[in-house]
């Protein structure tokens, strides 16, 4: 099992509850990846995910860097162009539509899938059942998610439209600078990503699984197995999960893989909150791209995304465009950390992961792509790779997730 974020821990676990013998390698510890960097929401209600800007507007402050929703590095543009193209394009409204169809299976059961593991694990405290807020602050923006709205009345997905009073009833430190808001109420929020999935190493040890470290890209055929160099001494398997999230591909391409991964960076900070201000669950600003999330470290304010190579310095410039958005919204007070932290999602341009069996490799199983559904997915898709290597019947069908439909 490569990789030992969100999804990968997952996937050790859901395999060794099946009996199988696991080996969990990362270069770094559980967790402390892209999976602790995220805002903590399980969206089991989401609908639709994350889409190209539709505003000419917001498109013409994105180009001028002048938008908190989005930054980008010049000497990117050329190389992540044809990906933009293609999520423009999967961003019209009938593909959005045909998306959360797709999706749906998965984040169906995303929530009860992340109970059952941390009532395993031990870690039902670092989960909050209040849902969390989505807020609107101009009359446009909030009658532009009707169609959300609609389909997820058709989904049968619970949330409740409220006024400014209504929201702030949930969340008292709020000011008034919005006009509208959503509470999502099926959401669970996380007030410590890393804990969780450190929680769910813990489970997987539990299991017998043994947990090594060690750099994926050593992985190589030895004779009818599969081998990576650890730190303990070489691993061979007849199966390997590739879960690494935004390095997935420096594994792939040297196996003749070829997949349309793309990486949307972000950024987040701790905040303490002045005097006794506090939030009971996470608050999302539409319209600034922002997330206050509380955590256990203190508030944690997420930036929108950066089109950037993965491993590109860090341009945390974001920060200076929301911050008083943000501290108008809520009262802020000092840092936590000195610098704000980075990580990179890793994104396919139609929103989907990849779950499924690896082309022409035989034993090689790939689960990455999760996008902003990291987290959300993690528990999810373990058990779903967990029943396909094992011969079990799929709780839903993965063809949608298949790593073959991007074959020319």
């Amino acid at each position: 099992m490569l990789g030992a974020g969100i999804v990968g821990t997952s996937i050790a676990v859901h395999l060794s509850k099946r009996g199988l013998s696991v080996a969990l390698i990362d270069r770094s510890g559980p967790g402390e990846g892209t999976s602790y960097g995220n805002a903590g929401i399980i969206e089991g209600n989401t609908v639709f995910p994350a889409a190209f800007p539709s505003s000419f507007a917001e498109l013409a402050r994105i180009a001028l860097k002048r938008s908190p929703v989005a930054n980008y590095h010049f000497r990117h543009l050329p190389r992540i162009a044809p990906w933009l193209l293609a999520f423009r394009a999967a961003s019209q409204p009938a593909w959005l539509i045909e998306t959360a169809k797709v999706m749906r299976p998965l984040l169906a059961r995303a929530v009860a899938e992340h109970e059952a593991l941390a009532t395993e694990a031990g870690a039902e405290r670092h989960l909050s059942r209040r849902g969390w807020l989505k807020l609107y602050r101009t009359d446009s923006a909030f009658a532009a998610q009707a169609p959300e709205l609609q389909l997820a009345a058709r989904f049968g997905i619970a949330n409740v439209p409220l006024d400014r009073d209504g929201a702030m009833a949930l969340e008292p430190a709020l000011n008034g600078e919005f006009r509208h808001a959503v509470h999502w109420t099926g959401a669970v929020s996380v007030d410590n990503p890393l804990a969780l999935t450190r929680a769910y190493a813990a489970r997987f040890a539990a299991l017998g699984g043994l947990a090594l470290t060690g750099d994926a890209r050593s992985l190589h055929r030895n004779n009818a197995y599969w081998r990576v160099e650890t730190a303990s001494g070489p691993v061979d398997a007849d199966d390997v999960v590739v879960a690494l999230g935004p390095w997935a591909l420096d594994i792939l391409s040297a196996l003749g893989i070829k997949l349309p991964l793309a990486v949307k960076r972000g950024y987040h900070r701790h905040f303490r909150p002045e005097g006794n201000a506090r939030l009971s669950r996470p608050v999302l600003d539409t319209e600034n791209g922002y997330v206050l999330a509380p955590m256990e470290q203190g508030i944690r304010l997420t930036t929108g995304v950066e089109f950037a190579a993965r491993d590109a310095k860090p341009t945390p410039v974001q920060f200076g465009r929301l911050m008083p958005a943000a501290r108008a919204l809520f009262p802020l007070g000092e840092p936590v950390e000195p610098q704000p932290w980075l990580g990179a999602r890793p994104c396919f341009a139609d929103s989907r992961p990849v779950i499924s069996r690896a082309p022409r490799q035989r034993g090689l199983w790939l689960a990455f792509g999760h996008g902003h559904w990291g987290l959300t997915l993690g528990a999810v898709t373990g058990r779903l790779i967990a029943e396909m290597m094992t011969g079990a019947s799929p709780f839903c069908d993965p063809k949608p997730y298949t790593a073959d439909r991007f074959a020319n």
